[in-house]
């Protein structure tokens, strides 16, 4: 399983939106991240910076079945009114490098 870290920033004035829109995602969504292989997905939130935690069993997978998933194509549509930087599944995303760990 892989851990990959992600940052994403919001739009100004879009965090309470954001929020809300996370407090409860389409069950479609969910089905479509855990046959994925998303083990889990954590959100942190400092200003408008997002800060991900993906648990996952192969990241370049689980984008390539998410991609063009009906499931998420809405999702990413949404996302894209809120996030600075639409995801749009086209880069070679690896997520952020580690730099230092506490075993």
């Amino acid at each position: 399983m892989e851990q990959i870290a992600l940052h994403t920033r919001l739009k100004p004035g879009k965090e309470q939106e954001y929020e809300r829109v996370h407090a409860t995602i389409p069950v479609a969504l969910d089905e479509a991240l855990r046959e994925a292989g998303v083990r889990s997905w954590r959100i942190w939130r400092s200003g408008r910076d997002l800060f991900h935690l993906v648990e996952v069993d192969d990241y370049p997978a689980m984008r390539a079945a998410l991609r063009d998933h009906p499931a998420n194509i809405p999702w990413q549509a949404r996302m894209a009114e809120l996030l600075e930087v639409e995801d749009d599944y086209s880069g070679d995303d690896h997520g952020l490098g580690r730099v230092w760990h506490l075993p």
